[in-house]
């Protein structure tokens, strides 16, 4: 007798529970459902992730007190560990002999941005300023520079700014000037991006320009440095004038 193994019949059942046909595979459409009603339930079970002390505080009239209070006290863990970490707050400058301690040892425990630098560009001029921003904003993350022709002997200037990021002692992300980043419109939002994709802070950290209300502050500030350093660069100064053309 000819069986078709897809049929719903109690025959097919009898076969399929004796192992002589195979189970009848699940319906796509029913996989869907399935798979829409599990992203539902992890998107109301993961409502209050990224939300800080103050926006959990407010939701106390909206949800259960215990689910609220687990939340809470997530958040004081993840402040604490990152108070612990928090140990760096500046740019460091670093010679070549202290280079494999300073940096390459030290990302073992956190990441290290290092710039490789030449105060005579005026894209390592931009970096440097904005080093110092994110180095007082990100204290666990360790931002330190060297003149690139000092931590490699002979390295043009035409490669400065570089950006070299360390973790768990390699390089995980490098950058040959900021032509990548935007230039000399490069802002402090460009290399916040960097630190997220990289995994060194999540996207939805408080401190990034973009979760703030003071991003036309930044971009003030970023056009005064601008407009400073332009009016400070030599007339002859042939390194500058390429970033102009």
């Amino acid at each position: 007798m000819q069986v078709d193994p897809d049929e719903d019949t109690e025959w097919n059942d009898i076969l399929r529970k004796h192992g002589v046909i195979p189970e009848k595979p699940p319906s796509p459409s029913a996989q869907l459902e399935e798979a829409l009603q599990e992203a539902v339930v992890k998107q109301w079970e993961n409502r209050l992730e990224g939300k800080d002390l103050e926006e959990l505080e407010e939701l106390e009239d909206e949800e259960d007190e215990d689910f609220l209070e687990e939340y809470k006290n997530k958040r004081l863990r993840e402040l604490a560990e990152l108070t612990k970490k928090a140990k760096f707050g500046k740019v460091y400058p670093v010679t070549k002999p202290e280079y494999k301690v300073e940096i390459t040892d030290a990302s073992e425990d956190c990441f290290v941005v290092t710039h490789l630098s030449s105060q005579g560009v005026l894209q390592s001029r931009l970096l440097s300023s904005l080093f110092t921003q994110l180095a007082s904003k990100f204290a666990e993350i360790k931002f330190v520079e060297i003149p690139g022709s000092r931590a490699i002997e002979n390295y043009p200037d035409s490669n400065c700014p570089t950006i070299l990021i360390y973790f768990k002692g390699d390089v995980v992300k490098q950058y040959i000037t900021l032509t990548q980043l935007g230039g000399n419109a490069t802002t402090l939002k460009d290399l916040e991006k960097v630190l997220i994709d990289i995994g060194a802070v999540k996207d939805s950290d408080k401190r990034l320009v973009i979760n703030c209300e003071d991003e036309d502050l930044e971009e003030a500030h970023r056009l005064r440095f601008m407009k400073k350093s332009v009016r400070n660069t030599n007339d002859d100064d042939d390194d500058d004038d390429d970033f102009f053309d």
